[in-house]
């Protein structure tokens, strides 16, 4: 099988990889791939059928340390999460985190994510020129902020994390990748140390002092859990905020039906998270045995990573595309992208959203600066 050199397509398919995601769709569910990150081969699963078979698979493995040795790439978190763990530790640390992530926290967090949703937009409505930078001015605050006072860290360097953030997750350099990672591990080992000397009614120090029945996060597994919810609980939401924005401006009648309608805000996100999700790609798998997927095998015993594709993005040209009646106010094609425990935070079906702690906290963050931006700014454009 020849390999598909993903890495040498540059800005183009970082900018749009649904026509290459298509071609490859077209070909066959598995490919060769060559990655952007650090030129590291792995195997791409994409569409819709085998993409969720490779995600369901229990001989796949989330677990870092069964990478094949020559993949020239490591876990980039500052310590073991759920979302690099298979069960049983995947289901304890679950159970730790969904403890103290009460609903009452949860709601408490509401009145706050509304006040500074409406700031963020009178600042921008204030510009003298009523111009803004929408990533800048309430993409990436907003979700940060709402993280840090779940957490208890209002004094977060944000600027910093927030390079750190983007370089460990989107540099293709390793190095680079790598020294954002330990400057990240760092800077969490500080502000644990603060939390343990000044604790708080927040989750991070509910989370360092434990549950009742004496089973606690270990000291490398809070510096991961601490990871886990300050870059993948603000980055996703950076990025759906931005691209349902740009997917409303690119698609007036859209918006013009959602500005008419706001009992529409929970489908609009729904179809957002499909259309144009905030996340590419699922988490790496690795295999621990060989894998058959259409006509091609996968050698196993770690010899090789899996990069399943099938998220909404990954097979976004197979489900309806964006017109006056699908795309992205009406859930036409909402697709299921997770069961059982592969992923902690992803499951995106509405009444898992409302009926989840976890889920209403990411409810409030994403749906919010729709109904609030209708308020304030009816005539937004791009």
């Amino acid at each position: 099988m020849s390999i598909v050199d993903l890495a040498a397509l540059g800005e183009s398919f970082t900018r749009d990889p649904y026509p290459v995601y298509a071609r490859l769709r077209a070909r066959g569910p598995v490919h060769r791939i060559r990655m952007p990150e650090g030129n590291a081969e792995a195997w791409l699963v994409v569409g819709h059928e085998a993409g969720r078979a490779v995600l369901t698979d229990p001989t796949l493995s989330k677990d870092w340390a069964r990478a094949s040795p020559s993949l020239p790439l490591g876990s980039i978190s500052s310590g073991p999460h759920m979302l690099r763990a298979d069960p049983p530790d995947h289901t304890r640390l679950r159970k730790l985190v969904a403890r103290e992530f009460t609903a009452r926290r949860v709601e408490g967090l509401a009145p706050g994510i509304q006040k500074t949703t409406d700031t963020l937009l009178d600042r921008m409505l204030s510009a003298p020129d009523g111009r803004a930078d929408l990533v800048e001015a309430l993409s990436f605050p907003l979700p940060i902020s709402v993280i840090c006072e779940l957490l208890g860290v209002p004094d977060l360097d944000r600027a910093s994390f927030r390079t750190w953030s983007n370089d460990a997750l989107s540099a293709t350099d390793p190095e680079t990748r790598t020294a954002a990672a330990t400057s990240m591990a760092r800077y969490l080992e500080e502000l644990l140390s603060s939390k343990r000397q000044q604790p708080g009614d927040d989750l991070m120090s509910a989370l360092i002092h434990g549950s009742d029945d004496g089973d606690r996060l270990s000291a490398d597994e809070l510096r991961g859990m601490a990871w886990l919810l300050l870059v993948a609980g603000h980055e996703t939401t950076v990025n759906l905020i931005s691209n349902g924005v740009l997917a409303l401006l690119t698609h007036p009648e859209q918006l013009a039906a959602l500005r008419a309608d706001l009992t529409l805000v929970d489908s609009a996100v729904e179809e957002m998270l499909r259309y144009d999700g905030p996340v590419e790609t699922p988490t790496y798998r690795f295999t621990t045995e060989p894998l058959t997927i259409g006509d091609t095998v996968i050698p196993g015993a770690a010899s090789s990573s899996s990069w399943p594709s099938p998220t909404p993005t990954a097979t976004r040209p197979a489900s309806p595309s964006p017109t006056a009646s699908t795309s992205p106010v009406t859930p036409a094609a909402i697709w299921r992208s997770a069961t059982g425990s592969t992923t902690a935070w992803g499951l995106r079906w509405p009444a898992w959203r409302h009926a989840s702690p976890s889920g209403r906290c990411w409810n409030a963050a994403s749906t919010l600066p729709w109904t609030s931006t209708r308020r304030r700014s009816p005539g937004v454009r791009g």
